[in-house]
């Protein structure tokens, strides 16, 4: 019911769903697109439709408005938050940044529309080690993650201070998860996102953002792998690859907020144009330099 609802009411009102890779099967199956958060931003910022529905956290349907600031774009779920993206404080990033001027603010997309108008450029998992190669002669802060930036600091060896935040769903992973899995499963290869702690990547034969993790086990001639990441993803890996076998790395990888959204949510949220997020302008003119930066960088 619901499926065609929501086909119509998107054509009648010229409106486009995005989805990340860790919604729901069923809202990845009636998405425009599907995509990690670099291919989101692209295409928020690209599209000619006059609505977007954000099917994801708030920073993602931020992240749209801040790209896109005369388009409408809704959340389905008003409550769908990123706890990553609540571990950084705007006061205490603006005291670091007025106590350290010289600093490269590297700012992670999970982050607030706020925190992002005191950044001087955005990363996302996908493109986060190329861009930080442009700073490699500065001293950096990477915001909020520590387990990404720790990773880029011990894989680049630069100068990087990093955020205490973290992903609490790739935070619990354990050297021990990827032992155990490894014992069970011998001839897969272990594909891990870097929110995961470093103890933990070191044990990867392949670390990714989600796109980069579908996109090595689609052009790998193996046919068993092991994920480190939200089970999200296992739908779009199996879709792309049904001769394939996937294993989640430990049955804690579902992010709870991601798993907001459902079909009734979506279908409310485009008939009646629910919950519409907003970006102050004076803060999305300053976000907007550092995430035009990103395009520019990526």
């Amino acid at each position: 019911m619901y499926k065609d609802e929501i086909l119509k009411l998107k054509k009648e009102k010229n409106a486009i769903i995005l989805a990340h890779f860790y919604q729901n099967d069923e809202i990845q199956e009636v998405a425009d697109f599907v995509g990690d958060s670099l291919a989101l931003s692209k295409m928020a910022a690209s599209t000619t439709a006059d609505i977007i529905v954000f099917c994801g956290v708030y920073f993602m349907a931020e992240t749209a408005k801040i790209l896109s600031p005369t388009k409408k774009v809704l959340l389905p779920k008003k409550n769908a938050t990123c706890q990553m993206a609540m571990m950084v404080d705007y006061d205490e990033l603006l005291q670091y940044k007025t106590n350290n001027p010289d600093t490269i603010i590297i700012t992670y997309v999970n982050t607030r529309a706020n925190i992002k108008a005191l950044s001087d450029v955005i990363v996302t998992s996908s493109n986060a080690e190329k861009i930080v190669k442009n700073y490699k002669d500065k001293k950096m802060m990477y915001v909020p993650d520590k387990n990404l930036g720790t990773y880029l600091k011990h894989k680049l060896g630069y100068n990087i201070d990093v955020w205490p935040g973290y992903c609490y769903i790739h935070e619990n992973l354990k050297v021990s998860d990827v032992l155990t899995m490894k014992e069970k499963h011998p001839n897969a290869l272990t594909l891990i996102h870097p929110e995961a702690p470093l103890d933990v990547l070191l044990q990867a034969d392949f670390v990714g953002s989600t796109k980069q993790i579908l996109d090595y086990a689609t052009d790998s001639k193996k046919i068993e792998f092991i994920i480190g990441t939200d089970k999200g993803i296992i739908h779009a890996l199996k879709k792309q690859n049904p001769d394939k076998k996937f294993y989640l790395l430990n049955d804690g990888l579902s992010c709870k907020n991601m798993k907001m959204i459902n079909l009734e949510d979506l279908y409310i949220s485009l008939r009646d144009e629910l919950y519409e997020v907003s970006v102050p302008e004076e803060i999305r003119e300053k976000a907007v330099i550092a995430l035009d930066k990103m395009m520019e960088l990526s």
